[in-house]
């Protein structure tokens, strides 16, 4: 019964999380600058609630994909973090981040941030375990469900690609410079749930992948 319930399919919309917080001194370097690793704080932390809100348990962050600064955060700017659930696999669930800063007061606001997030849900024994299935309602977030199958798609060949070049097989290197299918960038991505998974999530991930 408690397998059945965890599985029935929800809407990206329920797990949509928005994180409000002002950037202070502490958040900063010497010339006022928000530090990036600060901003990618909040995307994760963000990221992690939709992941928790949809897997309905804990997740973890596997990996995360291009995460473009398209403007400085300074001290005193109000930084918004919007996530969605973008596309899920078997046991994975890729989050989609949209980070926007406001000028407290000029009220200016500005897209500063994007990036995409792999998470796996894990059950009370630390291994993978299932998700439920995604509902993309809209055209909006069955753009997005598309887009995300591509970004996994592109991260397995990467993966392969550079597997094969490393273990010498032939067609590693052609493979390599070839490079993976386009995926769409990250800063013409709104906020961001696939048939697959976007990595390996049956307990064979490498150690540093794992929790």
């Amino acid at each position: 019964m408690v397998v059945s319930r965890r599985l029935t399919p929800k809407r990206g919309a329920d797990s949509q999380t928005v994180l409000v917080q002002l950037m202070e001194i502490t958040h900063a370097n010497v010339a006022g600058i928000v530090h990036g690793g600060e901003v990618m704080k909040l995307v994760d932390t963000a990221a992690g609630i939709a992941a928790i809100k949809h897997a309905g348990g804990m997740c973890v962050t596997v990996s995360m994909d291009e995460m473009s600064f398209l403007h400085p955060v300074h001290v005193g700017d109000l930084v918004t973090v919007k996530a969605c659930v973008n596309d899920v696999g078997t046991t994975s669930l890729e989050i989609g981040v949209r980070v926007e800063v406001e000028e407290v007061i000029s009220r200016e606001q500005k897209h500063t941030s994007s990036a995409y997030l792999v998470f796996v849900a894990l059950d009370a024994l630390g291994k993978p375990r299932p998700v439920p299935p995604l509902i993309a309602d809209g055209p909006e977030e069955r753009r997005r469900q598309r887009e995300a199958k591509m970004r996994r798609q592109a991260r397995l060949s990467h993966r392969e690609a550079i597997e094969r070049q490393r273990l010498g097989v032939p067609g590693g290197a052609d493979a390599t410079s070839q490079g993976p299918p386009t995926a769409a960038p990250a800063q013409r991505e709104g906020v961001a749930g696939g048939d697959e998974d976007p990595e390996p999530d049956d307990g064979t991930q490498r150690p540093h992948l794992r929790m």
